[in-house]
């Protein structure tokens, strides 16, 4: 049977929607694939491309397909890796050829002449933190993973508790990795980010920085990928599409704060930046450091394993700094006695004291996972699935489902736990609390920082900036404002509703509350100036909580490791998660239900545990409808051949991740 292949001649992303079909000489049937180059003839040339695809089905007149001449020698370095990448991001995420180019290739639009400037990373204002000694744990780290590179160059997570100065350590490494030349990507998880790190940057490295955003100007982003190109520039900094930063000689890649969700692609292809980092590493030989105070469970478990070296720092940088003095406080029984604002008495104590002696205060309100949930406000208890221990999430009609089984129950009127009436869904909002902290303390100034404040190209930037002059008294703000910043000044961390992150319908969601625990907390203290935090829940007993206020990664790691264990999760175990979507919704759910047959068919001897078909939390969006299936198995390479099948048998509807 012929076999064709569909070929790019050119791989800039407005290339991408042109390919042309060629016939596969079967001499090299056995070897071609999605990622190969080759030689084609191209009207009167001969010319390279890129196969993107291969088929049986012939587009046109089979006796008008011209024959492959042969495969082409490697040429284009970057081009080269570009596809290799792609072609490897096609197989893992299951996503097409085409989807994975454009994710990698950036986008080539040229900047017009006197239409678009591109401003300095340290235009706004001079750097302010020149090089400083590193003590003897930051040197100890440098030094090892200096060896790590040099060896095996396995991974390195540099695991450093909050404060600990592992920004000092990652630019001790990028010191020697410029001088030799090569170049590094660091990747943060939000632009918010950018402001401080392009102060640091800039004061350490000089202008040869450059920064990839999304808020940046089609025209921006362009310059800054040719210059990284041509070699003209040594650091480029940005959230995950920073990642795909051309570099001609790359040496390091460094993600910060590597646990956190933003480095997940929420669209096709749905990829982790660290194993997308990973591969791109293994193919220039480029070293790999992923830094966090709360490092994912599964880089955690790779370190332990072996697979990663592990790197630690166990003190604060600054001299006389220590990690805060952290108070837990119980909503129910502040509610008991009386107080229903969303303000401790405690917190409210604290308060006073910090504007008082004109101290800065933060204060993060947890709204991640808030949507949805139903819980007890007199016992703190979450409603759950008992089957996969998530949390249930409230639907329309008033029914509470399980996102994982399809588990379904009518929203109860009283908790089945302790019988209160004081149950229902839960959340507030960030100006509604402004407000309220308006009327507590009328002369406080107050910078709110959420999606509605930080809309422009500089909305985080100017608000920080104000913050770190010490022109607010108040940061009130969502995740947004506990990631990796540093304010001296700042001696109290609230944070309200701790626990609503616990209520996600995620086998993920005590990991994931842990560390916004651990890193809201972290902004405390880091300064001379002795910080506080006070962290206000329902769920004052929960290991998440607990740990987190003794900032004691390995206690909760433990115990979140023997549950995932119990329960067959990753890293414990391996998981795949298929979203189905369709137009018509019975037709759909008989579709993911067929799908689901078929897996139990031809993996029943490997034991894979199928478990759904159930509809996710927003199963339809733009009309579609969408179902979700979960299938469990240790062995993650069989669930990538499971995750073939379907991709084989659902085409273009067919979306899978891989845990």
């Amino acid at each position: 049977m012929p076999l064709y292949a569909d070929i790019i001649v050119n791989i800039t992303a407005s290339a991408l929607d042109r390919t042309f079909q060629y016939l596969v000489p079967e001499e090299m049937k056995a070897s071609v694939r999605p990622g190969c180059r080759v030689d084609i003839p191209f009207g009167a040339r001969t010319v390279s491309g890129y196969v993107v695809g291969l088929g049986c089905v012939p587009l046109i007149d089979p006796a008008r397909i011209k024959p492959i001449l042969g495969f082409a020698p490697k040429g284009i370095a970057l081009e080269d890796r570009a596809m290799e990448l792609a072609a490897w991001m096609r197989e893992r995420y299951g996503c097409t050829m085409n989807q994975a180019l454009l994710t990698v290739l950036p986008a080539k639009k040229a900047v017009r002449k006197g239409k678009t400037k591109v401003a300095s990373p340290a235009a706004e204002e001079p750097a302010l933190i020149p090089p400083v000694a590193l003590n003897e744990g930051q040197q100890l780290a440098v030094s090892a993973i200096e060896e790590e590179m040099a060896g095996q160059n396995r991974p390195v997570l540099l695991h450093g508790i909050t404060g600990s100065g592992k920004t000092e350590v990652y630019m001790a490494v990028m010191e020697k990795v410029m001088a030799a030349g090569k170049q590094v990507i660091l990747l943060i998880p939000e632009i918010s980010l950018t402001y401080q790190n392009v102060r640091r940057f800039t004061g350490r490295f000089g202008a040869r920085i450059g920064l990839i955003h999304s808020r940046q100007s089609q025209g921006e982003k362009y310059e800054t990928v040719e210059k990284a190109r041509k070699g003209e520039l040594s650091l480029v900094i940005g959230p995950r599409s920073a990642l795909f930063t051309p570099f001609p000689d790359l040496g390091l890649i460094v993600i910060d704060e590597e646990h956190d969700e933003s480095y997940f692609s929420e669209t096709a292809p749905r990829y982790h930046s660290t194993e997308v980092a990973r591969k791109l590493a293994q193919l220039t030989g480029a070293g790999l450091i992923l830094g966090s105070a709360t490092p994912s469970l599964d880089s955690y478990f790779k370190a332990k394993s072996g697979a990663f070296r592990l790197v630690t720092l166990e003190n604060r940088a600054v001299q006389n700094s220590h990690l805060p003095r952290v108070e837990v406080v119980d909503l129910r029984r502040e509610m008991k006695e009386g107080n229903k604002s969303i303000f401790s008495r405690s917190l409210q104590s604290k308060m006073e004291e910090r504007l008082a002696r004109k101290e800065q205060i933060i204060l993060f309100l947890n709204r991640r996972g808030f949507a949805g949930f139903v819980s007890c406000r007199s016992c703190g208890k979450p409603l759950v699935c008992p089957h996969c221990d998530v949390s249930l999430t409230l639907h329309r009609g008033a029914q509470l489902k399980c996102h994982y089984c399809g588990y379904q129950i009518p929203a109860p009127e009283t908790c089945p736990s302790c019988g209160s009436p004081y149950i229902a869904a839960f959340g507030t909002g960030t100006q509604k609390v402004e407000g309220l902290i308006g009327k507590m303390f009328p002369g406080a100034k107050v910078l709110r920082m959420d999606a509605d404040t930080t809309k422009g190209k500089e909305g985080h930037s100017r608000i920080l900036s104000v913050f770190a002059r010490g022109g607010a008294d108040i940061l009130l703000g969502t995740q947004m404002i506990v990631k990796g910043h540093d304010f001296p000044r700042v001696s109290l961390v609230g944070i309200l509703a701790a626990d609503i992150s616990l209520y996600r319908e995620d086998y993920r969601a005590a990991e994931q509350t842990f560390a916004l625990l651990t890193q809201a907390a972290g902004r405390a203290g880091r300064g001379e100036i002795p910080g506080e935090v006070v962290i206000q829940t329902y769920q004052p007993d929960h290991y998440a909580v607990e740990t987190a206020s003794r900032q004691d990664y390995e206690a909760f790691y433990r115990e979140e490791i023997e549950r995932r264990g119990l329960l067959h999760y990753p890293p414990a175990g391996g998981m795949l998660e298929v979203l189905v979507s369709g137009r018509d919704e019975k037709e759909n759910i008989a579709f993911t239900e067929s799908l689901a047959a078929s897996v139990r068919k031809h993996f029943a001897e490997q034991d894979a545990v199928v478990i759904g078909p159930a509809a996710p939390f927003r199963n339809k969006v733009q009309d579609i409808y969408r179902q979700s299936l979960i299938i469990k198995h240790p062995d993650r390479e069989l669930l990538l051949k499971i995750a073939a099948l379907i991709r084989e048998e659902g085409k273009s509807r067919v979306q899978s991740d891989l845990y």
